[in-house]
């Protein structure tokens, strides 16, 4: 008799958002994935240039919505780093993201918010609160998502 692999078994999948500065984006991404994944997807985020922080107005605008970006540091994005992921979603690096076969890559056309004022900000969190609400549903069905966090804040 055949065992399928329950939903336990299965091996979590890992998300490389990628960027240029690792200070904006595929930080807001990376966030709101751990959010909204309870564990259920692992979320790394780095740049093709890191800078040395993350953007003052995004961690700004991602605590005024309850989300934690104190552990936030800017890393470089490495070819390993995207070899060891599912899927690599790119915002905005282009064709200096590493290109590793067998890994699915996706585009995410999202504005920048670095020196950005508050409102604009909260419109590309809003932004990618959608994709990453239909990305973390899609890799991990069986999860009910809790409400967005924009609702809260």
């Amino acid at each position: 008799m055949t065992q399928h692999p329950t939903p336990e078994d299965r091996p979590v999948p890992q998300v490389v958002f990628a960027c240029v500065r690792n200070g904006g984006r595929s930080v807001i991404a990376r966030v709101l994935t751990e959010h909204y994944a309870k564990g259920h997807i692992v979320a790394v985020s780095a740049g093709t240039q890191p800078g040395e922080h993350i953007h003052p107005e995004v961690a700004t605008a991602l605590e005024s919505l309850g989300l934690d970006t104190s552990r936030e540091h800017p890393r470089h994005l490495t070819r390993e780093m995207v070899a060891a992921s599912d899927l690599a979603i790119t915002l905005g690096c282009g064709e200096e993201c590493p290109y590793v076969p067998g890994v699915t890559y996706r585009d995410w056309p999202v504005d920048d918010p670095g020196g950005q004022d508050p409102a604009t900000v909260h419109r590309i969190i809003a932004d990618l609160d959608v994709l990453v609400r239909d990305l973390v549903a899609e890799l991990a069905p069986s999860l009910t998502l809790r409400e967005s966090a924009l609702d809260r804040g």
